[in-house]
């Protein structure tokens, strides 16, 4: 069971299990972290769940896709750190993920 490791709007840090196969996005809501909107429920057509991921992880995300980059083109807020949680799903190599919730737009 990976670990996730979520950073609030308010900087504080909680560490919660995570099961393989659930979005980063299903795990936070199941977690009540209440500020990831997740308004579409993980479709990737909003980018209410907008969030930061430690650059230590990149090498174990998944590419980027097109509809992905797009919504995340329509926040002020997008860093190169940005991803929707909802396209990513936790793995094993993901333990320890780093995860800080982006402002809201």
């Amino acid at each position: 069971m990976p670990k996730l490791i979520v950073v609030n709007r308010a900087g504080e840090e909680q560490a919660v299990d995570g099961d393989t196969g659930l979005s980063v996005m299903e795990v936070m809501r199941d977690h009540g972290f209440d500020e990831l909107l997740a308004l579409c429920g993980g479709c990737c057509s909003c980018a209410t769940c907008h969030i930061y991921v430690d650059p230590a992880f990149a090498d174990v995300l998944p590419a980027i896709s097109a509809d992905e980059n797009d919504l995340l083109d329509s926040s002020d807020h997008r860093s190169e750190a940005s991803r929707l949680s909802c396209q990513l799903v936790l793995s094993d190599a993901m333990d320890g993920l780093r995860v800080t919730i982006a402002p809201e737009d």
